[in-house]
């Protein structure tokens, strides 16, 4: 197959609907870290995380369950933009999930001392003074809540979950789980009039052993339960069950199913059982369902039922592919369940009725208008923390919520999040950057470098080793808003996607071609080295670093990569071995002589614990452009800047000798741009370009969604002088 770049393409021709100037849209407008709820002095290292959250009634006071930590935590919301911790309520087990009805917290906790001899308690918390003031034994490992929309009552999941140890995770494995009614007398549980529901011998999936996950109640007091490994739904009336019905399966197509490092949308999964999680009713007769999968399913979507068990609507592969336009799709999750469809949310904003669906691998939230339920319309993707588990809407304040329980602090990374969401009048804040109406589907992420083109707004990216399988040259048009990825270019030896890069740097050659810069890593074969590739993506030349300079390598090494006539110039990461400390090499190429050269960069000290280093550079006009940036994120990061050296002080010594140090300036603080979404300060910004009219852009690299958000920052910092 040949591939070329097509001219630049409107939206207009690619079918995209614009929005109208004036929408409703929910953004991002605050983000709480559950360690902010450790009272001073306490460890905040600890494991903590948010995984299902509620509000009070008046929704004013947001409670989640931290399972690490083994407690729930309470948020004051009264101003949702800035929210305030109020501090954790140790539970003496594993809380699963906390409602609240009028003055109580009603918990769940997990006791099991064993998956054969489970066990677990509904806990009663006083809200005004924080204590625990009353507790039922349940009987069971239990794990969703719901309460009646009357109050009348709660139901409680009573799950007895297998060991995944154990036959390999097969069921049966006992006891069976059920469902537990407790009605709420006077504000507080009737332990006493208890009543469990046995949901054995329904399903035809290990009938003997149902495994409920997720109920959610009706405004009749008909309680809906998924029994996920079970793949069956169960709803539940006063007088017992109603109705059962298998979850059944779906025909997936258009997908990606292989673990290769690289995105193909175009294989098909047939009869792929939905084995949904979360569930939430719409109406008096319908039911949402996230399809997540546990044992030997998951569909990668959401599906609305009749309560009878009649499909009305199923997303199928559409919600994926979504996912996969805005560059959150988790190409590692491939060979498994892909987004992973966790958990719904239904409710009424100003008449309309929305559904939340949430995806734990891709890290959003998608927000469906339910008024036909024979054809929701996806009216937006919302960035989440790591993996939201929780979610809840609040539509007499405007306001969801989402509860994220990654915490990836033992990995350098971010702690687990609430995010509050309000809806209100302008454009969506998020995507920044998509490749929504590309046929085939583009799927991106990682992005690591920025070039510009011959017009305004016209530029090149490229993708990092995360999709090493299939190295991506991808053009943008930032005239759009969002910006659009309106092709995409593979790079190629022979014919076939090239192997062993780590593309960090792109730069135009003038000719219609690309310099690409990659970052090498020799134990594991992959070279430090300049690729230059034509205009149909294959690689036409490579050049290897210079003996000398690998004698000093180490694994931190080009990032970006930028054209003055004849000479490339290339940012070195970090020191390597023959560096000062705090100082960083430029290296120049002259393409003509086939020469050498390099001067020095001075990094600004990190804090203890962090690094600095270079992510890109780029040449405008009688300036060099760089990223200098720390490796931290949110409350951690220090330092994300725009920085610049004039053209007048490159100038190259030979490698091998005494280089000369360059003096830099800091031409803009990055992190208020990174904090504009509202959400905590991502890592990586690796590309930086200026267009042909003098625009400076900027692109964070998302890491692929792995151990990540998958949010990517997409921002113009205005013209450059």
């Amino acid at each position: 197959m040949t591939y070329t770049f097509a001219a630049m393409t409107s939206v207009v021709a690619l079918g995209v609907v614009l929005p109208a100037a004036a929408e409703i849209s929910f953004n991002r407008i605050a983000s709480f870290a559950t360690p902010r709820n450790m009272a001073e002095g306490e460890d905040r290292t600890r494991p903590s995380s948010a995984e299902i959250v509620s509000a009070s009634e008046d929704g004013l006071t947001l409670v989640y369950t931290d399972s690490p930590l083994g407690a729930i935590g309470l948020i004051d919301i009264t101003d949702p933009a800035a929210p305030q911790p109020l501090g954790t309520i140790a539970m003496g087990g594993e809380p699963t999930t906390a409602v609240i009805l009028g003055q109580r917290v009603f918990a769940a906790v997990n006791t099991s001392e064993s998956f054969t001899a489970p066990s677990g308690r509904l806990v009663s918390v006083d809200l005004a003074s924080r204590t625990e003031v009353a507790s039922c034994d349940l009987g069971g490992q239990p794990d969703s809540v719901a309460k009646a929309p009357d109050g009348s009552f709660l139901a409680i999941a009573i799950e007895n979950e297998r060991d995944e140890e154990v036959n390999d995770g097969a069921l049966p494995q006992m006891p069976a789980g059920f469902v537990v009614k407790l009605p709420i007398r006077d504000g507080e549980a009737d332990c006493a009039a208890m009543e469990k529901i046995d949901l054995t011998g329904l399903a035809a999936i290990a009938p003997e052993d149902p495994e409920p996950e997720f109920v959610s109640i009706n405004e009749a007091g008909e309680i809906a339960v998924t029994l996920q490994e079970n793949n069956e739904i169960v709803v539940i009336g006063a007088d017992g069950v109603i109705s059962h019905f298998s979850a059944g399966a779906v025909d997936l197509d258009g997908i990606d199913t292989k673990k290769n490092g690289a995105m193909s949308f175009t294989a098909r999964q047939p009869d792929r059982l939905r084995e949904p999680d979360g569930l939430k009713w719409i109406d008096a007769d319908h039911v949402a369902t996230a399809n997540e999968g546990d044992w030997k399913g998951g569909s990668r979507g959401w599906t609305i039922f009749h309560k009878g068990g009649t499909v009305v609507w199923d997303a199928g592969a559409s919600l994926e592919r979504a996912i996969a336009a805005i560059g959150h799709y988790p190409e590692h999750r491939s060979g498994s369940k892909g987004v992973e469809i966790e958990s719904v949310e239904v409710a009424t904003f100003d008449g309309t009725p929305l559904a939340f669906v949430a995806s734990e691998r891709a890290s959003v939230v998608a927000v469906y208008d339910l008024s036909d339920l024979t054809a929701p319309q996806l009216l937006q993707l919302l960035p989440s923390g790591v993996s939201p588990e929780g979610l809840v809407a609040i539509p007499s304040r405007n306001l969801l919520v989402t509860a994220n329980e990654a915490d990836l602090r033992e990995d350098g990374l971010a702690p687990a999040h609430v995010m509050i969401y309000q809806r209100a009048e302008g454009p969506a804040a998020y995507p920044m950057i998509t490749s929504e109406g590309s046929d085939p589907l583009i799927g991106w992420g990682a992005l690591s470098g920025l070039a510009a083109g011959a017009r305004p707004g016209d530029l090149y990216a490229v993708s990092d080793s995360v999709f090493g399988m299939a190295p991506t040259i991808y053009r943008i048009d930032a005239t759009q808003r969002p910006a659009r990825i309106v092709d995409s270019l593979p790079v190629l030896r022979s014919g076939q996607p090239a192997q062993k890069l780590d593309l960090e740097g792109i730069a135009t050659d003038g000719e219609g071609g690309f310099w690409l810069a990659s970052e090498g890593r020799s134990d594991r074969l992959v070279p430090h080295a300049l690729y230059h590739v034509d205009g149909k993506g294959e690689i036409r030349q490579e050049i290897p670093l210079p003996a000398e300079l690998l004698a000093g390598e180490t694994r931190f090494g080009l990032e970006g990569i930028a054209r003055v006539g004849d000479v490339l110039w290339m940012a070195v990461q970090r020191e390597w071995k023959d560096d000062p400390k705090g100082q960083v090499k430029l290296l120049a190429y002259d393409t003509q002589a086939d020469s050498w050269g390099a001067v020095r960069y001075p990094l600004d000290a990190p804090a203890e614990g962090a690094w600095m280093g270079l992510s890109e550079i780029t040449v405008h006009g009688d300036w060099a452009y760089l990223i200098e940036r720390d490796n931290q994120i949110a409350d951690r990061a220090a330092v994300k800047k725009l920085t610049r050296v004039a053209l007048a002080e490159l100038k190259p010594a030979p490698l091998g000798g005494a280089l000369p140090l360059v003096t830099k300036e800091t031409v803009r603080d990055l992190i208020p741009d990174l904090e504009v979404l509202n959400g905590y300060v991502v890592d990586k910004v690796e590309g930086f370009a200026i267009d042909a009219a003098g625009e400076g852009w900027v692109v964070t690299d998302n890491d692929g969604t792995d151990d990540s958000s998958g949010e990517t920052l997409f921002w113009s910092v205005g013209t450059m002088e």
